[in-house]
C-alpha cells in the first residue's frame, strides 16, 4: 500500500526540488499547486488557507517538510506542522537544499522547522526525525531520498503513535 503524505514546503523557493521528490512516486502526496492557483488560494485570505490545507491534508498518515535554505519558520509550515501533529499524523522532515532546480542550482542547508515548536515541555525537534541526505551531488541526493522515503514515512508514523 503507498502511504498518502501532505508535502509542506517553501512554494517560491523550492517547488522545482519538490517536484522531484513528489514525482518519485515512492508515496503519494497532493497536488503542487501551479503559482497561479497558488495565488488564487491565498487570494481568499487566512480561512481560504486553512481550508486549503485542511482539504489536502485529509486522508493523508503523515506529514513530510521538505527542508529548503528558508523554509523554518514561516507562517504556513508552522501551521501545517501543529496541524499534523494535532491530527495524530507522522511528522518527518528531509533537507533537499542539494536537489537541483531547473537552473541548475543547489541551495545552502537550512534550519530544522521543528526548533521552535513545542509539544508539552519538548520540543518538536527532539521527536520529530529529519534527514539529511549525506552527498552533495544532486542525482545521489534524490536516490538516497527515494530508496529511504518510504520507510522514514513509516517510522514517522510509528514515532507519533507513541505521543
Amino acid at each position: 500500500m503507498v502511504r498518502k503524505v501532505f508535502y509542506s514546503f517553501h512554494y517560491k523557493r523550492d517547488s522545482q526540488r519538490v517536484s522531484q521528490v513528489k514525482n518519485m512516486g515512492v508515496v503519494e502526496g497532493q497536488p503542487i499547486l501551479s503559482a497561479n492557483k497558488w495565488e488564487e488560494v491565498e487570494g481568499g485570505g487566512e480561512a481560504a488557507i486553512k481550508e486549503w490545507i485542511a482539504t489536502e491534508m485529509s486522508g493523508k498518515s503523515c506529514l513530510v517538510v521538505l527542508i529548503g535554505a528558508q523554509t523554518a519558520g514561516r507562517k504556513w509550515v508552522n501551521y501545517e506542522i501543529i496541524k499534523a501533529w494535532n491530527d495524530r499524523k507522522g511528522v518527518l522532515g528531509i533537507h533537499i537544499h542539494n536537489l537541483k532546480n531547473l537552473n541548475g542550482d543547489q541551495d545552502t542547508k537550512g534550519g530544522n522547522p521543528f526548533g521552535g515548536i513545542s509539544v508539552g515541555d519538548k520540543s518538536l525537534s527532539s521527536i520529530v526525525k529529519t534527514y539529511d541526505p549525506p552527498y552533495s551531488t544532486s542525482t545521489y541526493v534524490y536516490s538516497h531520498i527515494k530508496d529511504n522515503l518510504e520507510a522514514w514515512v513509516e517510522d514517522a508514523i510509528a514515532i507519533r503513535a507513541r505521543y
